[in-house]
C-alpha cells in the first residue's frame, strides 16, 4: 500500500514509521524536520526498544504523487492547508484517514474531497517528538477508526488489518461520532486544564488572569492536586452528559477508566501544553469551541466547559500577540 502522511509531527511519524516497518510504501510530508528525516531516517524510541526506518521524505506534496491511503495528522490550526496539501495525493479511489483531534475535521475534509473517502480515526497514544527525526513513544497506541457518516465496510476493515499487521492495536467502530465524544472525555480536561492551570484556579473560576503565569500542569499534577482533579472529573461528567443528550451511549464509568489509565502515564504533557509553551496557536476550534457549541445545541448546561473555553481563548490570544 502506498501511504501518504500529511502532517508528519510526532503522531504522523509514529504511525507512518510503524507502517513503514512492515513494508508499506510510506511517504512523509514534512516541514522543519524534512532534512533530518531525509538524511538519517526516522527513529522511534519506546517500550519495545528503538526502531529505525527510512520512509520517503518530501517537502512538496507534488513530489509524493497519488496514494492508496492518505493519513491526515495536521494540527487542526492548519486545516486551511487541506486544499493545497491533499489533492496531489489523491486518485479516484484514495481513502483519507483523519487522525486529528476534536470535532468538525471530517466534515471539512468531506466538503472538499467527498464524504465517501473519509475515515475518522481516534488515537489513544502518549508520545512526543524529542528531536527533528526522533519520536519518543511513552505508552499505548491504539487507533479506533470509523467511516464518516456510514457504517463500517470492507475497505475500513482492510485498513484496520494493515494497522494490526504493523503491531498497532486497532478497532473499527460503526459509530464514529460516539467514539469522537469518548475521546473528548480525555482530551478536553487534560489538554485544556493543563494550559488553564497557568492562570490558576481563581482565574478559571472567573477572576483575573495574573501577569506572571504559572507553568503548565502535566497529567500527574492535575490528578495529584484535589482541586484540579475535581475540575477534571467535573469536565468529564459534562462531556458524557452532552454525548448522551445527543443520543449517544457513553457510559459514566468511562471517566474513572480514563483517569486510571492516565495515572499509569505518570508525568505526561499533552500536545496542547507543548503548543502553548512554544507560543503556538491552540487547537481551540476543534477540541473546545465546537464541542461547546454542540453542548449548547442540546440545551445541556456545561459551566465548566464554558469557563474553560473562556480562559483558553484569553490565554491563546495573549500568547499569539
Amino acid at each position: 500500500m502506498k501511504i501518504g502522511v500529511v502532517g508528519s509531527g510526532a503522531l504522523g511519524c509514529f504511525y507512518g514509521g510503524r507502517l513503514c516497518r512492515t513494508g508499506h510504501d510510506v511517504h512523509l510530508l514534512l516541514r522543519g524536520s524534512y532534512e533530518a528525516v531525509a538524511k538519517n531516517g526516522l527513529r522511534i524510541q519506546g517500550p519495545e526498544g528503538d526502531l529505525l526506518v527510512h520512509p520517503h521524505a518530501h517537502n512538496d506534496p507534488e513530489d509524493v504523487g497519488e496514494c492508496d491511503l492518505v493519513m491526515v495528522c495536521l494540527k487542526t490550526t492548519a486545516n486551511h492547508q487541506f486544499t493545497s496539501l491533499i489533492p496531489p495525493l489523491l486518485n479516484k479511489d484514495t481513502a483519507i484517514l483523519c487522525l486529528q483531534n476534536g470535532l468538525g475535521n471530517c466534515e471539512e475534509l468531506a466538503g472538499s474531497f467527498g464524504a465517501q473517502r473519509i475515515i475518522g480515526g481516534l488515537c489513544f497514544v502518549c508520545l512526543n517528538r524529542t528531536e527533528p527525526a526522533v519520536v519518543h513513544h511513552i505508552a499505548f497506541g491504539k487507533v479506533v477508526m470509523g467511516n464518516f457518516g456510514r457504517p463500517a465496510g470492507k475497505r475500513i476493515r482492510a485498513i484496520a488489518e494493515t494497522f494490526k499487521e504493523a503491531r498497532i492495536p486497532c478497532e473499527v467502530s460503526d459509530n464514529l461520532e460516539q467514539s469522537q465524544w469518548e475521546k473528548l472525555v480525555w482530551n478536553i480536561p487534560f489538554n485544556g486544564l493543563g494550559v488553564a492551570a497557568t492562570a490558576g484556579l481563581k482565574a478559571l473560576e472567573g477572576g483575573e488572569i495574573p501577569k506572571d503565569l504559572n507553568p503548565v500542569k502535566p497529567t500527574n499534577q492535575l490528578l495529584n492536586e484535589p482541586d484540579w482533579e475535581e475540575w477534571v472529573r467535573g469536565l468529564m461528567a459534562e462531556i458524557i452528559t452532552v454525548a448522551n443528550a445527543k443520543g449517544l451511549e457513553v457510559e459514566s464509568g468511562l471517566a474513572d477508566q480514563m483517569i486510571n489509565y492516565t495515572r499509569d502515564m505518570a508525568e505526561y504533557r499533552a500536545s496542547t501544553l507543548i503548543d502553548f509553551e512554544r507560543g503556538q496557536s491552540l487547537e481551540m476550534e476543534s477540541m473546545f469551541l465546537e464541542p461547546y457549541r454542540q453542548a449548547q445545541a442540546t440545551g445541556t448546561k456545561t459551566p465548566r466547559l464554558e469557563a474553560l473555553c473562556n480562559i483558553l481563548n484569553k490565554l491563546n490570544i495573549d500568547k499569539c500577540v
